[in-house]
């Protein structure tokens, strides 16, 4: 008989002596990670949380962009188990100390250790995801903290002093790129959160994606006051910053948000010629949410963008797997 198993968990690090190390639990003859079976009513995360502090006392909060699927077999009883485990990752804070309750002890490892021979190959493959997914995450930490203190370099900054970060994955495969925050997102520090942002969510919907699943922002992350457009000598103080937050994404497919995203990101670009449609093989085209909530008879044309991009998404997904074939042949 094959019973199927749901598990979720917890990949937890932290810096000793300035070098990044990964928490494993010392199990019969093995080393585990924090993790256990999803109770009934339980999310995988809300599981992940509670087995985490009970096997080691440490209350986390995981990166709620990170979710790595680990898949194994064993037998138990007779029976064929098929086990689903969701890991997540969060970082211990200063000065937690961990208390084994199910295991015989507990180690910090470096990257080096965990691949080597350590643990299994699935937690191998899960500890190269994460380290990577940590490097992306950090870096664009940086990238922010110089970006937020822009205003008080710029002589005669004339936007709003509050920045708006990016939200999302620091390893999406697509980033949507705006014009600059509103009002609404000047306020709560978060951007497309106000009507523009309602819109994007339904025609992420349309594309077959969830919100969580993209890394949203704008050319500019200031908010212009009155909701003017961003001048030229604006976009080009925050140009370099973008470029950076790209470069370290490292995005396939880049959504482009009306004409100052499609300008500032892919060139000159004419919106209304070329929405809909794929742009030197890496950028889509698209109106700005806020177009078709100022006119309704833009919201056809804008809904139909959508739809087109999750046919262009279905492609550069099967080129990709038709590549991976020819590769492996």
């Amino acid at each position: 008989m094959v019973v199927f198993v749901y598990d979720g968990g917890v990949l937890v690090y932290k810096y000793i002596k300035g070098e990044r190390r990964y928490l494993f639990l010392k199990g019969k003859g093995h080393l585990d990670l924090p993790k256990g079976h999803i109770e009934r009513g339980e999310t995988s995360l809300e599981a992940a949380i509670r087995e985490t502090f009970e096997e080691t006392g440490m209350r986390v909060s995981p990166d709620r962009y990170f979710k790595h699927r680990v898949y194994f077999w064993y037998v138990e009883g007779g029976d064929k188990v098929k086990t689903e485990l969701t890991m997540y990752l969060a970082k211990a804070s200063n000065g937690a100390k961990v208390r084994v309750t199910e295991h015989s002890g507990y180690v910090w490892l470096t990257y080096g250790q965990v691949t080597g021979s350590a643990v299994f190959k699935n937690e191998r493959d899960l500890i190269i995801a994460a380290d990577t997914y940590i490097d992306k995450r950090e870096a664009l930490d940086r990238i922010n903290a110089e970006y937020a203190a822009l205003p008080r370099k710029f002589k005669g900054w004339n936007l709003s002093t509050k920045f708006v970060p990016g939200e999302g994955p620091a390893d999406a495969s697509i980033m949507v790129i705006g014009q600059a925050p509103g009002k609404n997102e000047d306020m709560q520090g978060r951007p497309f959160v106000g009507a523009s942002g309602k819109l994007l969510e339904h025609l992420l919907r349309l594309a077959g994606l969830r919100r969580e699943q993209v890394y949203i922002t704008s050319v500019v992350q200031f908010f212009p006051p009155r909701n003017r457009q961003p001048t030229n000598d604006e976009i080009k103080a925050c140009s370099d910053y973008l470029a950076k937050q790209i470069s370290t994404i490292k995005p396939k497919l880049i959504v482009l948000l009306g004409a100052i995203a499609a300008n500032e990101v892919a060139g000159k670009v004419g919106v209304m010629q070329m929405h809909g449609s794929l742009f030197k093989g890496k950028y889509f085209v698209t109106l700005h949410p806020a177009a078709a909530v100022r006119l309704k008879k833009n919201m056809p044309l804008i809904e139909e963008d959508f739809r087109k991009l999750k046919k262009v998404i279905a492609w550069q997904q099967s080129s990709k797997q038709s590549r991976l074939e020819l590769k492996q042949k």
